[in-house]
């Protein structure tokens, strides 16, 4: 082949490389979420599916026991949460606790080894106790959100010690360099928990921590205490991206997009999602932030908060947990 003929195919070659590096393989898979005819569809590569399937495959539980027997409380000294529980049952779940969340340290996780099992020395055993009050209030109080399938620690630890997905208080960077406008309110600062977008990189504390209100369009065209804005529409599209990817959907998942602010025309899962962030708020405000004091240095974030949940710290990628395996 002469030189006149190989430059311009080795261009060919590149161009189509250059136009078909971005296309996905294998070819999506659409799913229809919403009413026909509104391109209320979801996108699912296989490919990526198949990589986030061992993540998202629920425990083999724990052998179960015969109803009955003392109470735990009879049995075991310091026992505060499960005291309604038979002693067969309380044995049950500690084993499962102990292969859900720290199936290498074993029992020594939160029991400090040569010390009576009633001693709380350790400061896991002092948080795991507010976790299971937790745990408890997420699956009778929440259930808006969490239906019949439930949680259980296996649903946000996954045999680790600490979550996959938590997140802390992170002021960033104040101002960008050389510039005298000031601050930048947490914009263009990458961020993998908003997928990189140039949005406010930080839209849990004010939403999932301080109670903020979540909107775009005003109810009022009056100014006084009219907080909707450019600025606010940004922070909220950037927590919408975060659900977006923990849940591993679109938009169209919960909205229609004739209308995002209209409920008439979402589907019910816009109605899940909402209580989600309720849910996600009150176990952040009662249960986790109130644990600052207990843990070590090391486990707090950089402004010495505790570390609290997101929709990522249980969904992991997935619609829903664990594909709704029944916890």
């Amino acid at each position: 082949m002469n030189a006149s003929i190989q430059r311009p195919l080795a261009l060919l070659i590149i161009a189509v490389a250059t136009l078909t590096a971005g296309c996905e393989r294998p070819p999506p898979e659409s799913v229809q979420h919403g009413y026909r005819g509104l391109a209320m569809g979801g996108l699912y590569n296989p490919a990526l599916l198949a990589a986030q399937a061992p993540n998202n495959v629920a425990p083999v539980p724990v052998a179960a026991v015969a109803p009955g027997g003392p109470p735990a409380n009879s049995v075991y000294k310091n026992v505060q949460v499960l005291n309604d529980l038979g002693v067969g049952e309380f044995t049950r779940l500690m084993v499962a606790m102990t292969q859900w969340v720290s199936p290498d340290e074993g029992c020594a996780y939160c029991h400090k080894a040569g010390e009576d099992l009633s001693s709380d020395a350790l400061y896991t055993k002092v948080v795991a106790r507010k976790m299971l009050q937790m745990t408890r209030a997420i699956n009778t109080e929440s259930k808006n959100h969490v239906g019949a399938t439930g949680v259980t620690c296996f649903t946000c630890h996954r045999g680790k010690n600490v979550p996959a997905e938590i997140w802390f208080r992170d002021q960033g960077p104040a101002t960008v360099r050389g510039n005298t406008a000031g601050n930048r309110a947490g914009q263009n600062w990458p961020a993998p928990q908003i997928g990189l977008t140039s949005l406010p990189f930080d839209p849990f504390t004010p939403f999932l921590d301080q109670r903020q209100p979540i909107r775009v369009i005003s109810t009022s065209a009056l100014p006084t205490g009219n907080r909707q804005s450019i600025k606010q529409t940004e922070w909220t599209y950037s927590l919408m991206v975060h659900m977006s990817d923990a849940l591993g959907v679109n938009c169209t998942f919960c909205h229609n997009t004739r209308s995002f602010a209209s409920w008439d025309g979402s589907t019910p899962q816009r109605a899940t999602a909402y209580y989600g962030i309720s849910t996600v708020r009150t176990i952040n405000e009662k249960y986790l932030a109130p644990l600052q004091p207990v843990y070590p240095a090391h486990r707090l974030g950089p402004e010495g908060d505790a570390p609290k949940a997101n929709c990522a710290t249980c969904h992991q990628g997935a619609y829903k947990p664990l594909y709704g395996a029944a916890m």
